[in-house]
């Protein structure tokens, strides 16, 4: 991190920040191209690992390129508010982010996808209590990112 006054490494912090973001884009690598795709997520630390949680369709072009990747990098940003100046340069951007890679993969065990759908359902509902329709198990994948790397930043 080229701004280590802005590098938060405090854990409890930094899972705070986490904590307080609302979305968390996905970068994948598609032939030549990148491809970033915003989602909802949930997480889970144990010991000082992070693991992410996504849901989505069955189908569509991230679940095509998810097997095809080796590492897969993520993104997320909050408490974001621009400070105006009285000149160009004056401006700023106040913002706390999330950045990382880690490994991809669709989860297929259903007591999995469950673990993993509570987490995403408490991230935004603050409960991890939900039962789940077994027609809608059917339907929807539930991604796990495994963490390698992740850090934080404030501004």
């Amino acid at each position: 991190m080229r701004r280590k006054d802005r590098e938060v490494t405090d854990f409890t912090k930094m899972t705070a920040i986490l904590n307080s973001c609302d979305c968390c884009r996905l970068g994948l690598i598609d032939g030549d191209e990148s491809y970033i795709v915003p989602m909802n997520f949930g997480y889970e630390t144990q010991d000082g690992d992070l693991v992410l949680y996504f849901h989505c369709a069955g189908e569509g072009r991230k679940i095509d390129l998810i097997p095809k990747q080796k590492t897969v990098s993520f993104e997320m940003d909050t408490h974001r508010e621009l400070v105006t100046a009285d000149n160009a340069c004056g401006f700023s951007y106040l913002y706390q982010c999330v950045m990382g890679k880690g490994s991809l993969e669709i989860l297929t065990d259903h007591d999995a996808k469950v673990r993993g759908l509570q987490r995403v359902m408490s991230h935004y509902s603050h409960t991890d209590c939900w039962e789940f329709h077994p027609a809608m198990m059917e339907k929807i994948h539930v991604l796990k990112l495994t963490v390698s790397e992740w850090s934080c930043k404030e501004h």
